[in-house]
């Protein structure tokens, strides 16, 4: 956890530079140091551009790691070779300057971050990170640069470089106008979100953050949100009595089996180079499998097995919390804020009072039934629909057994209620145009029956110029004759059309 700036380290680089030329690996030229690559690569112990070798010689790599500058004409002559890259740069006027051996100058892109973390360090280094795009040169140089130095062949032993970030498919950009920041993004989303999109995808691929990929975040964190609220709904509602000394049977047996083998899955995703993606898509299948548990315990009017998802709770928690999903001071689940913060003590004091609540609720609902009084069913759906969710309260009623509670960011519960409200919005309109929609289609059916077979394609001055006797095509409306084959379908309308006129007319009222 150390902060380091390159203005306060410009003694220990102008050293190291100077370290690298008394090895052979520099060499002074016009005020700048440069290093020798061809040298270096040459060297028995060394091994030049060892990430991306392919890369040697790409003079368009060499211009987007070092700048317009680096392959200047001017600059090409200062250099005994074109690879060859700037550990000094002598200093134009009005550019930042330190005095030197060699002038004055500044250092170069890469030599600060290969002293730095040298300093802080030391000559070897077991982890090293950065973006995927940092590879060639400045990785690579940074390699060069330290092993010349210490005169050792291998400075780090693993390089992490992580994936791009791209926006609904294209690179980020202020030019193409899809430049998000973090702050934008936490408008749109909860923090919580973004961590599930990032863990979602692998580390050192490309991650898109789109709408695609923001709901299939939003979807997860649901679905573990559901299973920790419906855990904890059962763990209050059987009571810690019930947790011990239960014999298991066969779901019990068969839940326990599937919870084993998803956590040597989980462990073994992991420990294939962090594959987040892979384990919380094994939770994934852990939670459906007990939301099904349960489902199935229900339709056997038995209580799910205490014990076992308790630790299917416990363990989902405590894998969020290393993911850092789930802030460490958190029982069970998220907290109910989605910034974060915790809230459990607020929800143990609530927790007696609303149970008691909720369970008086059920007595009224069962007697209100019995009587069929409708107000006072309509008031118990009141205060589950409207006053308890202002409080962050949720009530779900299951027949034959007592009413679920659920403690849920209020801002949540006010945003589900808003949707179903949008939703059931939605389906009545839809309805409501359907019958407009069977309503238009019935009257035209209607006004069809009404129509003298010798006048139905009349009607279609836009189709048809010439007609029969019987009021059928011979021509369209461009004047060409119809064929003998459009002919017959025109008449076996023309017969069906007879039929229907027919009818009405007989059964028309007088």
């Amino acid at each position: 956890d150390v902060l380091t700036r390159v203005s306060e380290f410009v003694p220990e680089i102008i050293e190291f530079v100077q370290k690298i030329i008394e090895n052979g690996y520099g060499y002074v030229s016009n005020g700048s140091v440069y290093f020798d690559c061809a040298t270096f690569d040459a060297s028995p112990n060394h091994s030049y551009a060892k990430l991306v070798p392919e890369a040697v010689g790409n003079l368009d790599a060499l211009v987007e790691g070092e700048g317009e500058l680096s392959v200047s004409n001017e600059r090409l002559k200062e250099k005994r070779n074109e690879k060859d890259f700037a550990l000094w740069k002598a200093s134009k006027p009005g550019e930042p300057e330190w005095d030197s051996p060699w002038g004055k100058g500044r250092p170069g892109w890469h030599i600060e971050c290969s002293v730095m973390s040298c300093d802080i360090l030391g000559s070897k280094i077991d982890v090293h990170t950065g973006g995927v795009d940092l590879k060639f040169p400045h990785h690579d140089n940074e390699i060069a640069q330290a092993e010349a130095h210490y005169k050792h062949d291998q400075w780090v032993n693993y390089f992490l470089h992580s994936g791009h970030l791209t926006i609904e498919g294209c690179k980020m950009s202020k030019s193409l106008k899809n430049f998000i920041t973090i702050k934008e993004a936490l408008g749109r989303y909860t923090s919580r979100q973004l961590r599930f999109a990032f863990l979602l995808h692998a580390w050192n691929a490309t991650l898109d953050y789109g709408t695609n990929t923001m709901q299939e975040a939003e979807q997860i964190e649901k679905l573990f949100n559901e299973f920790f609220l419906t855990a904890k709904n059962l763990l209050r509602y059987q009571g810690a009595e019930n947790e011990a000394f239960v014999k298991w049977g066969s779901l019990d047996k068969d839940l326990n089996a599937k919870f084993l083998s998803k956590k040597s899955l989980v462990h073994e995703a992991l420990c294939d180079s962090i594959d987040t993606a892979s384990a919380l898509n094994e939770m994934r299948d852990l939670v459906k499998e007990t939301n099904i548990y349960i489902g199935s315990c229900r339709q056997a009017s038995r209580d799910p097995n205490q014990s076992l998802i308790k630790s299917i709770a416990n363990y989902a928690t405590n894998l969020l919390k290393i993911f850092g999903v789930i802030p460490d001071d958190s029982t069970i689940g998220f907290p109910l804020s989605a910034t974060g913060s915790t809230s459990a003590g607020m929800e143990a004091v609530a927790e007696p009072f609303v149970t008691a609540l909720a369970r008086f609720r059920d007595d009224v609902r069962i007697v209100a039934r019995k009587e069929k009084v409708r107000d006072i069913l309509d008031v118990c759906d009141s205060l589950r629909d409207d006053v308890l969710p202002e409080l962050g309260v949720r009530l779900e009623d299951i027949e034959g057994q007592p009413t679920a509670i659920k403690f849920v960011d209020k801002e949540v519960l006010l945003r589900e209620r808003k949707r179903e409200r949008e939703l059931a919005e939605e389906k009545r309109k839809a309805k409501e145009e359907a019958r407009r929609v069977q309503s238009e289609k019935q009257a035209a059916k209607e006004a069809l029956k009404r129509i003298p077979p010798s006048e139905l394609f009349r009607r279609e001055p836009d189709k048809y110029s010439q007609f029969d006797e019987q009021g059928i095509p011979t021509h369209d409306a461009a004047g060409i004759k119809v064929g003998e084959g459009r002919r017959k379908k025109l008449r076996k309308l023309y017969e069906q059309q007879e039929k229907v006129y027919a009818e009405w007319t007989e059964n028309r009222p007088n």
